[in-house]
């Protein structure tokens, strides 16, 4: 797939590429964004460079990962977010956010327009998001993009080499008033395991 750019009032998301390795670098020195995410740690120039320059765009090319820099109009890096192919119709959101710019509601914004590019041009029909539990930023970012919170998986992220649990969130097209590529057919209202 041909790498796309997408912009809002406020923010421009586009595929990151060389020219974006040292901020990229920069940013993920933040302990918080070594913490909560799975990029390696210590985060060297040589993991920025990989990611920069061969993960990303051969993401883009193979059509598994689709990789944006979320930055300000003035190229101001903001953070990082990745739509990951997963089953077919699911794509799984994941961010990071540069410290200096949390709190401004950027990611929320990014994982807006994301989305609703992956249900309208990738006819997705469900975004996921996980994140460890204790991640309440993150959480944070889902709830007020209108992720519906689904449970906690037990065992369902590696970080760094330790198993932990994740909790799981939705969104659907019909979330954001767009319709579904294929029919959805909720389960009745009642008692679980009914």
């Amino acid at each position: 797939m041909q790498p796309v750019t997408l912009t809002t009032d406020r923010l421009v998301l586009r595929p990151v590429g060389p020219h974006d390795t040292d901020a990229v670098h920069a940013a993920a020195q933040d302990p918080d964004i070594q913490r909560w995410t799975t990029i390696p740690s210590p985060y060297l120039p040589e993991h920025a460079r990989n990611f920069t320059e061969q993960l990303a765009p051969e993401g883009w090319a193979n059509g598994s990962m689709f990789t944006f820099g979320v930055f300000l109009p003035d190229h101001t890096l903001t953070g990082v977010l990745s739509l990951t192919m997963r089953s077919l119709g699911t794509a799984e959101v994941g961010f990071w956010a540069t410290k200096e710019h949390r709190g401004h509601g950027y990611t929320t914004e990014a994982t807006l327009t994301a989305s609703r590019w992956a249900f309208t041009d990738l006819a997705v029909d469900r975004v996921e998001w996980r994140a460890e539990v204790g991640n309440t930023a993150s959480l944070a970012v889902a709830q007020n993009a209108g992720f519906t919170l689904e449970g906690t998986l037990r065992s369902a992220i590696n970080n760094k080499g330790v198993r932990r649990d994740c909790w799981v969130a939705s969104l659907l097209p019909s979330d954001l008033g767009l319709p579904s590529a294929a029919p959805y057919l909720p389960a009745p209202a009642g008692p679980a395991g009914a």
